[in-house]
This record gives structure tokens, sequence and C-alpha cells, in this order.
């Protein structure tokens, strides 16, 4: 009988699918881990996944837990290759869709037009009833119009359904009912109602969101049911756990019915792994920043604890306002800045990198593969940073000619050097990641010197110290597997649900055992949910958070309670966080009663979670990791000779000082003179900055 246990984790990236295998010996608790990457395969990313268990030797016959993650919903969202999709709404209320928000981004534009809805006019139709926000029926539901709407929306070929009625967080037996009568009307096709994803209020963001979760269920359910499918086909017992937005895994069943939260199911694990990292090394308050081949993603954590938002837009720039979801997501930016992002010269002169990336096909010129644009990842070569020998951890033979030619290209635009226009590729680069990092830190009243950086992803460590130094932080952390840690932080995830429900309440002491009321019953709500898919209700441990206000304004601060009852002595407590939380984020708190608009209630159960043992400090030379020198361009610092370490050989207790290079075959880690590095018991890389 084997004493092993095989624990899973992939995640499909932009350009790359990553895995990470945890293999334990229960016998004597030892574990051993292995790493593979191998390249996304759009539009059949299951194959990509499956390629990469191959590739790292893994049987999936001797799987015993597997988690995964995937770009499939934001990548059919806006390559718009989701269904078509028809909406049932409250009688009068079609147009919503279209009348949006009028805070548009390009205000001063005469010719702005707003983003075109999901669903065409002629799509969207109107039931009567209708409730009032407190709940109460008002008008009851006439649902006979029901079966010449289905029959109108076969004719149009009409592939999914959404439902949202108004007010339908208050009460959504309207919903309920219309959806049954849907099913029973049109067995075969997908339909989701508003209140299967949200109860928050907003009538415009939750019908989109409803709308989206339609236009992209039925291509989920099929990628899940092939990628479950492909892994049974191969001996796979179980059932996979997906990554949701919210940083929790859930079950491949749940996540089907709803597939819209895993719309950032990637980037959230990475920022759950930098949390728990953070929990594991003694260092709460976090900046996580993600550099992968497409883009660059950064998140703060605060006491360990990662702030998820409902308020998400997918294509929002300054330009377009973008579409809204209403899920749980994890609070971040993200900005086009990889390896993979094109460097390009306008026609006033000015350099640029990103958002434009050459991806996985055909990749940056130093792949061979005809890439012909510069990108970060060439410029990197092109002064020393990378190994051209050990490209890709040896993988793959860098093409340094078409490195050459295309660096001399942007210089020849720039009317500079190879060498001076590979410098302004960095630098460029560093300075949009350095403002994406000031986004989720400054705008929001943190002091980035207060916070640790933890680098991942594939490009994450090869310019993190070099934005530490920009932003005054004094500590960088480059994880162990780093170019795979977001798969790593699926292993560290619990079963998670966050339930937010919209409820106005004034915060007072009468008011008190209402809101506990609303607490307990969305508790015992996600019991039941948890208790039917066979997790004990003990074994469910809940956060409670409050979303606050001032009266008469428009949005919300959110607050962490403490544990316990809601009761009329605790209220001028909480009062008391929502203002300093207020003024931390606006700098100002007023003089003015403060009203609930809501709560968001976190329900997490664990699924045997990974523990990390820590090995002893051993010898602090690190003489046996050298592998020899070279002369490296640090962009501001100049070039100077660096110690180059295998990361393969770098024990824990080693330390040593930059000038260094430290090649892992999954990502370079660029240490700038004067900073200082030393491995730790976890395998990670602790890097002190100078100054």
């Amino acid at each position: 009988m084997s004493t092993k246990t095989t624990r899973v984790a992939t995640d499909v990236g932009g350009t790359f699918t990553d895995l990470v295998v945890f293999e334990t010996d229960t016998a004597t608790g030892q574990s051993q881990i292995r790493t593979a990457k191998s390249d996304t395969t759009p539009p059949d990313y299951e194959k990509g996944v499956l390629d990469v268990l191959e590739k790292g030797g893994v049987d999936p016959a001797a799987i015993d837990f597997l988690a995964h993650g995937t770009t499939v919903v934001i990548n059919a969202l806006t390559e718009r290759k989701g269904v078509k999709v028809g909406l049932i709404t409250t009688q009068g209320f079609r147009d919503t869709l279209e009348i949006a928000r009028g805070n548009r981004p390009d205000f001063f534009n005469l010719h702005y037009r707003k983003p075109a809805p999901f669903v065409p006019r002629h799509l969207r139709r109107e039931l009567p009833g209708r409730m009032t926000y407190k709940g109460e029926e008002r008008a009851p539901l006439d649902l006979s119009p029901l079966p010449a709407i289905i029959a109108d929306f076969k004719a149009e070929g009409v592939a999914a359904i959404a439902i949202c009625f108004l007010h339908s967080y208050a009460n959504p037996t309207h919903e309920q009912a219309a959806l049954d009568e849907v099913r029973r009307l049109w067995p075969e096709v997908s339909a989701v109602a508003s209140h299967q994803i949200t109860r928050e209020w907003r009538e415009y963001e939750r019908t989109n969101t409803a709308v989206l979760s339609a236009y992209v269920q039925p291509v989920a359910e099929r990628y899940l049911q092939r990628l479950d499918d492909g892994l049974k086909s191969r001996g796979f017992t179980g059932s996979p756990y997906i990554m949701q937005s919210n940083c929790g895994v859930d079950s491949l069943q749940a996540v089907s019915r709803i597939p819209i939260t895993m719309v950032e199911s990637g980037p959230a694990s990475g920022f759950w792994g930098a949390a728990e990292l953070g929990k594991l090394i003694g260092e709460p308050n976090v900046i996580a920043l993600d550099i992968g081949g497409t883009t660059a993603k950064c998140s703060l954590i605060e006491n360990g604890q990662i702030k998820i938002m409902t308020d998400y837009w997918i294509e929002r720039d300054r330009t377009s306002a973008g579409y809204p979801i209403m899920v749980p997501v994890v609070d971040l930016v993200e900005i086009g800045n990889g390896g993979g992002s094109i460097a390009w010269v306008d026609d006033y002169g000015k350099l640029h990198v990103g958002p434009q990336s050459a991806g996985a096909q055909p990749g940056p010129a130093a792949y061979g593969r005809g890439g012909t644009e510069a990108t970060t990842t060439d410029a990197n070569l092109r002064l020393g940073r990378i190994n051209p020998d050990y490209f890709c951890g040896g993988e793959v033979a860098a093409d340094m000619a078409a490195v050459e030619t295309a660096i001399r290209a942007v210089g020849d635009r720039l009317g500079v050097d190879a060498d001076e226009a590979a410098r302004g590729i960095i630098r460029i680069a560093n300075n949009n990641m350095v403002n994406a990092l000031k986004l989720v830190s400054l705008n929001r009243g943190f002091d980035p010197r207060d916070f640790t950086l933890v680098a991942f992803g594939g490009g994450g460590a090869m310019h993190a110290v070099a934005l530490a130094q920009e932003l005054g932080v004094k500590r960088v952390v480059v994880p162990a597997g780093a170019s795979v840690f977001s798969a790593w932080g699926m292993m560290m995830s619990d079963l998670r649900r966050d339930y937010f429900v919209t409820n106005l309440a004034d915060l007072v002491p009468d008011n008190a055992a209402t809101i506990e009321t609303l607490f307990a019953e969305t508790e015992d709500r996600a019991r039941a949910q948890f208790e039917a898919e066979g997790v004990a209700g003990d074994k469910v441990s809940f956060l409670r958070f409050g979303k606050f206000r001032y009266q008469n304004q428009e949005h919300t601060t959110e607050v962490l309670l403490d544990d316990g009852a809601i009761t009329p002595e605790r209220v001028a407590a909480i009062e008391a966080a929502f203002h300093e939380t207020y003024e931390r984020e606006y700098t100002y708190r007023l003089d003015a009663p403060v009203e609930m608009v809501g709560i968001h209630l976190v329900a997490a159960a664990e699924i045997g979670k990974l523990t990390v043992a820590e090995r002893p400090l051993g010898d602090d030379d690190p003489s046996p990791a050298v592998k020899g020198a070279r002369q490296v361009d640090f962009a501001l610092e100049g070039e100077h000779e660096a110690i180059i370490y295998d990361g393969e050989k770098l024990q824990p207790g080693m330390v040593f000082e930059g000038p260094a290079i430290v090649e892992d075959p999954g990502t370079t880690i660029v240490i700038h003179p004067g900073s200082r590095a030393k491995m730790d018991g976890h395998g990670n890389i602790i890097i002190d900055i100078a100054g």
C-alpha cells in the first residue's frame, strides 16, 4: 500500500500553463516538490493542462488532490467568444443594460460612445411583476408571456438566458419562479438568475453580471467537462477543485453552475499564496506583485487579510467605461506589462512598453519563432540580466541575432544605440509597474515603506528590487518556485464562498439585533450549502465584514468586524473602526450619522490545505552555488560584474551581496548592487534593499 500522497495544482496563464506537484511520504512526513511549464494551448486550454501533467511526470491516477486555475472565462469575455444571450427582466427596465452609468471616463469627448451591451435590444424581454426595495411584492409576477418569449429566443438562436428582476436582491422569489418556468419550457437551455450570483443592489451592475455569466456559461461548462473527461480518461478518480476570483477554491460542479466567479482565478491564487507566505515568514503586511508573460498584477495585503471587492470591471480604461461584474474578486490592479510586452515608438518619438504583447506565439524575438518586435524579455537578454545560454531554464536556445535586430530597430526610431534602447525599455516597463504598485498602496492611504514586496511570476524577480528601490520598500521576498507561485497558492486555499447581502440599517444600538440576525441567517444558509456538498457544518469558519457609509453617500467602505455577536454595546466600536478606515482611505472623516448598507460574510472550510515544513539553516557560505560571473547592465546603476548563482544549489542559510544574478529554471532573480540576499528555511530568497 502506497504511503505517498500527491497534490497537484495547475494554472493556465496567457503564455504558459504552470504545474506544481507536492509528493508527501505520510510515513516520514517528508515532501518533494516538482514544477513544470508548458505552452498554453488556446482555444483547447485543457490540452495544455494535460500536456504539463505529462511533462511533469505526473500520473493522473496517483493524484489525491487537484486544484486548477484558468483564464478561460476572462478570455471568452475579452475575445467575445461566448454565446448569444437573451435577457428577461422587469417590465419597463429592458434598457437598464444600455443606459448603464453616466460616470464615463472620457468625459470631455463629444464623440464618446458607451460600450455596446452584450445583449441587443431585440433580445431583451420583459415580464410584469414588481418587488419593492424591502422585498415586498408590489405587483404579482405574470409568467403568461414567457412561452412566446422562449419561442422567439429559439428562433433567434439564443443559447443562454439571463434573468434579472428589480429588487431581487431583497426577495428572489419572482426570479426563482421565472427560472423554474424557463427550465420547464426549455430544459436544454443554459439559464442563470441574478440572485444565484449576487444579493447586492445596483440594477445595472447586477443585470450585466447575470448577462455576462450567461454569456460564458456554456463555454466554461464545456471546458470544465472536457478537462474532467480528459483527467478521468487518464485515470484520475477524484474531482478537480477550481480556483475562484475570491482566493478560494470551489467544486467543479458548483463552478459549472456559475462560472463567472472564476473570472480572475489565476491572479487570485497568487495573491492568496502571497498572504499565506507572509504569515509563514512573519510578514503580514505585503504588496504582492505577479509579472507574467502578458501582464503585471499587484495587490495589497494588510495584516494577512486579502481585500475582496465586488466593484470589478473588465475592459475599463481611460477611454471606455467597460463592463461591471458584481462577483467577489480580489482587489487588484492589472496592467499590460509582462515579459512579452512589446516596445514601440509613437509618431512623436516617445518610447512605450505594452500593453500589446507577443504572447506565446510568436513570443519575444528571443524565442526564435518569428517574433520581430522587441519585448521586455529581449531587453533583459540584451543587458545580460538573463543568460542566453540558460534561457527558459535551458529549454530554449535564445535567438540573440533576432534580439539584436529587434532592439536596434527601436534604437533607430529613438536615435540611440541598442544598449540605450534596451535600458530605456527596462526603465519604461519598471515605471509602468511602479505606477500600478502606487495605485494599490499610496492611492489607498498606505505607505509602501511599511510593506514587504513579494514578487513572483516568470518576470517578478527580475524587476522587484528596482521597483522596491523606487518605492522605498526595504525588503523583497522571492518565493521558492516563484515562476509557478500562483499554482502553489492554490495548494494553500480553502473551500471558500463570499456572501454579500444588501440591507439598509442605521448604525445605532437599537439596530444591533437586526444586523446580528442578518449575519446569523446568512451563516445558516452558508452552512446548509456546505453540508449539501458533504462538508460538515462544524468545519466551516466565518469572517464578518460590514459595508458602511455616511448617510446620503453613494458608496461604501468595508470594515472587518471582530468575532462575536453584534450587540448594542459593540456598535460604538464598530462605528469608530469605520471612521478610522474611511479616514485612512479618503484623508478625512465626517461628523455625520453612519449607516450599514449590507454585509459581507466569508465562509471557508479547509480541504487538506498544504502544510509547509521549515528546513534548518546551514552554512552562510554561498560559494557551492556559484556558477561564474558576467557583466550585467542594471540600467540606473550602470554595468557591474555580477556573481551568478545556481538557484537549485542555494541552501537555507546562504547569504550573498549584490550585484548578483540567481538563475532558476523558471525565473531570473536580479539583485542590484548594495542589496543583501539570504535563503530562508522555506527556500525563499529574502532581499534587504540597499539604503
